[in-house]
């Protein structure tokens, strides 16, 4: 028998990123076998209306299999994403044509009464004549 507790067998690398209101954790994790994997968990911080604050997780797990296709995806993304767009963030408040998300909501609901005919012409057709 080993003296290693629980704690002992998840610890066994991580890595922590700060971002604004999101925090990435990668850590090495030991399957049953005593293979590693990795698990990427984001957690995202809110603040409820009281002033105190929740934390909203997700995780995803990576094994050893996957990781050469992962990396190279990831990299193919990352790079289309800078390339089309450069390193500078966007962000919809510094356009010129910025429109508040209230604004665009208002203007959402105008637009199916416009296209409605064109949308009932289509609930005609029955399936038989497919």
């Amino acid at each position: 028998m080993s003296d290693y507790g629980m704690m002992d067998k998840e610890e066994i690398f991580s890595k922590v990123l700060r971002a604004g209101r999101r925090t990435y954790f990668f850590d090495v994790r030991a399957t049953k076998a005593g293979d590693y994997y990795l698990t990427v968990t984001e957690s995202k911080k809110f603040t409820n209306d009281d002033g105190s604050f929740h934390y909203k997780k997700h995780k995803i797990y990576l094994y050893k299999e996957d990781f050469a296709e992962f990396r190279d995806i990831l990299g193919e993304m990352t790079d289309y994403i800078i390339n089309e767009k450069g390193e500078e963030v966007i962000s919809e408040r510094h356009q010129k044509d910025y429109k508040r998300e209230d604004d665009f909501v208002q203007q959402e609901a105008k637009t199916p009464q416009d296209t409605e005919p064109t949308t009932e012409s289509f609930t005609d057709i029955s399936f038989d004549d497919i």
